[in-house]
């Protein structure tokens, strides 16, 4: 049987969870007549999310048999168990929300054969917000804009945006440089990390010095969030071991406190929940005071230094507009700028890309550019996805082996 299968382009305008309710509920547009009277299912990152926390709340695995949870499984081994349970009701198509998100390679690959080998069994509709994740057997595509679906004849690659039409500004001054003399920042020295006896790393040595920018690369599950939490000195793991974080041993007596103020930290799960109602300005400003959002009254100084921020971005004019209000791609950008607002000696970037539609990405990526070649801030940039146009001086990848994951540099 040849199936229809389809794939929606959306961008990080689109209200894909209006498109999505409609067609489960039965509200089918023209052009999906194939779908009209039947049975559907959602794999997306939102059901995942909506599982873990029954979990949570019942003290139960729902949709797996084996002994782990979801929450303590990799990205791949949750969208593993996902898609077999969803398969298990025998749906007539299956709709794939951006299903290779926060996937490394590898298990991007497995994921899409499996896709493929089932395309004769079941019509899927993918949307998807990155081209390269298109899947090849595809035969109708549209746009999603806003609400309306347009008709896409042939899918076109989208032209890289010119870097020197995006930020014209030079990046702002910090209103108080850091005084940290020293050139190393961070240096983990043969450091081995196990939980419940299982080895997560193996002899991990890296040193990250003043002004590198470093992409830190591995598969779910290889290690990149517990060397991440090292690095921030929040792993008690590091403890007894040859850690060394801006200059002093872990264990020593360093404060978290003085490490936490000079870094810079951005991750979506930040702001994914993030309730509080800040204005884009406030939002900005919260960077100086080591807040999420801002709750007292901005000084002058701060006001200024924000503006020229949100100049750089091209978002002056949203200054007094609600953060929730903005676009995904916009709220990156400004938990971008209030990352490195102060001008931290390490700036920390975790899957800031996850998400993000083809041009949001690329905005987002010449801003870290810019931030590597006109700063002395160390950079770490965390992704599964390599993104085309990232510049890092140096990368490291962590390779999973059965006595834990080994590093080396690139």
């Amino acid at each position: 049987m040849n199936n229809k299968h389809w794939a929606i382009f959306t961008n990080n305008a689109s209200k894909k969870n209006n498109f999505i309710a409609s067609l489960l509920n039965g509200k089918v547009s023209s052009g999906f007549n194939e779908l009209r009277n039947k049975k559907g299912s959602l794999f997306s990152k939102s059901v995942l999310e909506d599982y873990m926390r029954k979990e949570e709340q019942h003290g139960r695995k729902i949709i797996t048999n084996t002994a782990q949870n979801l929450k303590t499984m990799s990205s791949g081994e949750r969208q593993k168990a996902l898609l077999a349970h969803v398969l298990e009701n025998k749906p007539d198509y299956l709709i794939l929300d951006n299903p290779f998100d926060n996937l490394d390679i590898d298990t991007q690959i497995e994921l899409k054969r499996k896709l493929q080998n089932m395309r004769h069994e079941i019509s899927l509709v993918q949307l998807i917000s990155r081209k390269s994740d298109l899947l090849p057997f595809v035969n109708t595509f549209f746009k999603l804009e806003i609400n309306d679906l347009v008709t896409v004849e042939k899918v076109s690659i989208t032209k890289r945006l010119q870097e020197k039409k995006m930020f014209r500004n030079k990046i702002p001054p910090p209103l108080k440089p850091f005084d940290f003399g020293e050139k190393v920042l961070i240096e983990l020295k043969n450091i081995n990390v196990s939980y419940s006896e299982r080895p997560i790393l193996k002899n991990i040595n890296w040193k990250i010095q003043k002004g590198d920018f470093w992409e830190l690369r591995g598969k779910n599950g290889s290690g990149k969030t517990t060397i991440l939490s090292m690095i921030t000195g929040e792993n008690p793991k590091g403890y007894g071991q040859e850690l060394y974080i801006f200059g002093q041993k872990k264990g020593s007596g360093e404060s978290v406190w003085d490490i936490k103020r000079r870094i810079g930290y951005f991750t979506p799960a930040m702001t994914d929940k993030f309730t509080g109602y800040h204005s884009v300005q406030n939002m900005v400003i919260s960077g100086l005071t080591d807040s999420l959002g801002l709750y007292i009254r901005p000084t002058e100084s701060q006001l200024r230094v924000a503006k020229d921020w949100l100049l750089l971005l091209g978002l002056w004019h949203l200054k007094d507009k609600l953060y929730h209000d903005l676009t995904i791609g916009q709220r990156r950008l400004i938990m971008c700028a209030r990352a490195m607002i102060k001008h931290p000696v390490l700036l920390i970037l975790d899957e800031p890309t996850a998400g993000l539609d083809d041009e949001s990405a690329e905005l987002f990526v010449a801003l870290v550019n810019k931030f590597a070649s006109e700063s002395e801030t160390a950079i770490v940039f965390v992704s599964h996805r390599q993104e085309p146009n990232l510049n890092p001086d140096f990368i490291y990848e962590l390779k999973m082996g059965n006595e834990g994951s080994t590093g080396s540099v690139h």
